[in-house]
């Protein structure tokens, strides 16, 4: 009980103070505490939302850098049982003509055109100084004739003085040398004649086959010299042509020769020539994986000209399924043909690069005989920098349109 008397009651706050005391730390340490735990809680949403941005700014920075194409399924055609090649038509024999002996020409007898047979005298050249050097040849040697004849008398005079003992063996070995030397001198200017008779007879120029004449590049009075740096004519045979063209590898096993091969030519639209394959190369060519062929085809009527460009027509077995792509959607690489695909892996979509073999082509399009299936999906207009696995970004002609109509617009003075 409290005392009345007491005017100063006993104060509670005196005793419970140093019960006070001692909760001080322990009230700064939940708060240092606490201030940590939100310093923590403060740094790991801040480094998250950094990840976060990182991680979203890989993946824009990744999606705008993939390059956007349109990728289409290829369109499946027939099975292919022909193909088509260009060839070159070429005459049968083809010769230039040139002058073994020179001088001046006097005449021509045959101008572009003409036709000719074999040893038709074509032109005539003048040469006075190999006629002069043949003159003298001759006179040369029927000097040495002569003194050939003589040594030849002499030496046999000798021999048969020699057995009755009348003149000495030395001399008769001398004139028998000198017979023997003046025989050999005679042999070598008849040798010396008729060189210069064979080149004479090259003053007269001669169709070597039969064919028409397709050039002359002289005429009367020009100087004609020796060798190949002037054709005088060029001639070609024509009865038969050679049509050469270029196999590719993939089609080499089904050429044979006397196989009968189809032949087209602009010239004669709706008709078609035959011919036989009667020849090839028998190798692979290495540069372009080609075999070349050669064809003969008759031209007795002269219809078809050399160096034409003709539609050579082969068959071959069907191979499976063929597709038809665009040419844009080639790609060439060192390592041969290509075509780029889009595959979906990893929620991702990426390039795919395909080896292929291609069989007609016309220019705008080619069939795709191997390498393709229907699903596949054909990137058209590849870039060049396109590479294996590489992202892309897939559009349609819509959206393509749409995205360049929306960048003209944002570029300076658009509307």
């Amino acid at each position: 009980m409290t005392d009345p008397s007491n005017p100063h009651p006993p104060s509670h706050g005196h005793s419970s103070a140093p019960e006070e005391q001692p909760m001080k730390p322990r009230n700064a340490i939940i708060v240092a505490l606490i201030l940590l735990l939100v310093f923590v809680a403060v740094a790991t949403v801040g480094i998250l939302h950094r990840m976060h941005s990182r991680e979203v700014l890989a993946d824009t920075t990744s999606a705008l850098a993939a390059p956007t194409v349109i990728a289409l399924p290829p369109r499946q055609a027939a099975p292919v049982d022909q193909f088509v090649l260009p060839g070159n038509v070429t005459a049968y024999t083809d010769s230039p003509i040139y002058a073994r002996t020179s001088g001046y020409l006097t005449h021509w007898y045959f101008d572009i055109g003409a036709k000719v047979k074999k040893g038709d005298l074509l032109a005539e050249i003048s040469t006075p100084e190999l006629d002069q050097q043949l003159v003298q040849a001759e006179a040369d040697l029927k000097t040495a004739e002569a003194t050939a004849n003589n040594a030849r008398i002499q030496a046999e005079r000798y021999t048969g003085l020699v057995k009755s003992e009348a003149v000495s063996q030395q001399d008769t070995d001398t004139f028998v040398n000198q017979a023997n030397a003046t025989s050999a001198a005679v042999k070598s200017a008849q040798a010396n004649v008729q060189r210069l008779k064979e080149l004479q007879s090259f003053e007269k120029i001669y169709a070597p086959f039969d064919g028409v004449i397709t050039a002359r590049n002289v005429d009367i009075g020009q100087l004609i010299d020796t060798g190949t740096a002037r054709e005088l004519f060029h001639q070609q045979a024509l009865n038969v042509l050679r049509v050469y063209t270029n196999v590719p590898q993939v089609y080499s096993n089904s050429v044979k020769r006397g196989d009968k091969i189809d032949l087209t030519f602009a010239e004669f639209p709706g008709r078609t020539f035959q011919g036989t394959l009667v020849r090839t190369a028998d190798a692979i060519d290495p540069v372009s994986r080609t075999l070349l062929v050669e064809i003969d085809v008759d031209n007795r009527d002269r219809q078809l000209l050399p160096g034409a460009l003709a539609q050579v027509h082969f068959k071959t077995p069907p191979a499976g399924p063929t597709f038809v792509v665009p040419v844009s959607a080639l790609i060439f690489r060192r390592e041969g043909l290509r075509i780029g695909t889009v595959v979906d892996t990893k929620g991702q979509t990426v390039a795919h690069i395909v080896p292929i073999s291609i069989g007609q082509d016309d220019g705008a399009t080619v069939q795709v005989i191997s390498g393709l299936n229907a699903p596949d999906r054909v990137i058209q207009d590849p870039p060049d920098s396109l590479i294996e696995g590489e992202r892309v970004t897939v559009v349609n002609n819509e959206q393509q349109k749409e995205q360049r109509q929306g960048g003209a617009q944002s570029e300076p003075g658009g509307k």
